[in-house]
């Protein structure tokens, strides 16, 4: 025990620096470089209200661009990473992603809606959060309405009959679309990007995904005991269902508001959980804080190469899958293979 602990703190500290330099690394990188020392005196001016003695366009691009994205791809990261290993250690299944109870369907189709409807950007990202959220009630509705002996497996199964009919929406929507203008944009949103990132669209985020993790890190000691049977974790005081509901209802809201803000981003909510077990060990109480700072240094670090490894931008979506499909076979053998 003492050893596991003593590995969590070390991992923990090393992904802590490593998400600071990436910090600092994809504040200094672009288009228009800024010295690191220019960047720590534009941050610093910008908390304090002092002048930084910097060239405006200087102070403007690092308070006003890179700062909101940066902010942006650190608590997106960090949000999808945290539901991924609330639903992995909730569904006892280490294929579990945030989109399993159809939560990012939901909230694509609500933010598909709002650009048919020509709706401000603001507007955009309430449908989806709105609609991740409607996609998980309907989920939980009918399961309750179905019933069955396994409770978690007619949940996913009705998450994926509503993710799919969900989709069915999205594709109607894009059929029915403005090819020129709306379309376009559908398809932009649902690739996912940090660009539109605004100072005053990050306090609107970070408040639900706030709100989703304390009660998860305040469960997280019952989380291990749902590794058990249920007869088992009843017997030692644990309301089995109470904690499937509120760990289901966090995991839903953290990550309705990072798709709101940044569209559909996959694989962070399955790799990133996955990493944090293999460094770790597999108790939620060390997955739940080491995957929050790992998903936010990986979504970190594929944003900024996304916007500066090419003449023009990749959306963070399609390099994700890229990323993530390679690391999540090398983590599966590597996991397999400590297994026996």
């Amino acid at each position: 025990m003492i050893v596991a602990r003593q590995r969590f703190a070390l991992w923990l500290a090393v992904a802590c620096v490593t998400l600071l330099l990436l910090a600092g690394w994809s504040f200094s990188v672009g288009r228009f470089p800024v010295p690191i020392g220019d960047v720590w005196r534009a941050l610093w001016a910008a908390l304090n209200g002092s002048d930084s003695g910097l060239a405006a366009n200087v102070q403007a691009v690092v308070t006003q661009v890179r700062a909101p994205r940066v902010a942006g791809a650190i608590v997106v990261g960090a949000a999808l990473a945290a539901a991924g290993a609330a639903y992995q250690g909730l569904f006892k299944n280490p294929l579990v992603s945030p989109d399993i109870l159809g939560v990012t369907a939901g909230c694509a189709l609500g933010a598909a809606l709002a650009i048919l409807l020509s709706l401000p950007a603001g507007a955009v990202q309430a449908f989806a959060f709105v609609g991740g959220l409607t996609a998980v009630a309907l989920v939980i509705a009918v399961s309750t309405w179905v019933g069955g002996r396994d409770p978690l497996l007619t949940l996913v199964l009705t998450g994926v009959v509503v993710g799919s009919l969900f989709g069915a929406g999205i594709a109607l929507v894009k059929y029915v679309a403005d090819p020129y203008n709306q379309l376009p944009a559908i398809t932009f949103w649902l690739l996912g990007s940090f660009s539109g990132a605004l100072p005053h669209d990050l306090p609107a985020t970070l408040v639900p995904i706030a709100t989703g993790l304390v009660p998860l890190f305040l469960l997280r000691r019952r989380m291990d005991v749902l590794s058990l049977s249920e007869d088992e974790a009843r017997s030692l005081g644990v309301n089995v269902t109470v904690v499937r509901l509120i760990v289901i209802a966090c995991a839903t809201l953290i990550t309705a508001s990072a798709v709101a803000l940044a569209g559909t981003i996959g694989w962070v909510g399955l790799v990133i959980p996955h990493a944090a077990r293999l460094l770790a060990g597999a108790a939620f109480a060390r997955v739940l804080p080491l995957s929050l700072v790992l998903g936010a240094a990986f979504m970190l670090a594929v944003d900024t190469i996304c916007r500066t490894a090419f003449g023009t931008e990749v959306p963070p979506g399609a390099a994700t899958a890229l990323v993530g499909t390679p690391v999540f076979i090398a983590l599966l053998a590597i996991s397999f293979r400590r297994h026996g």
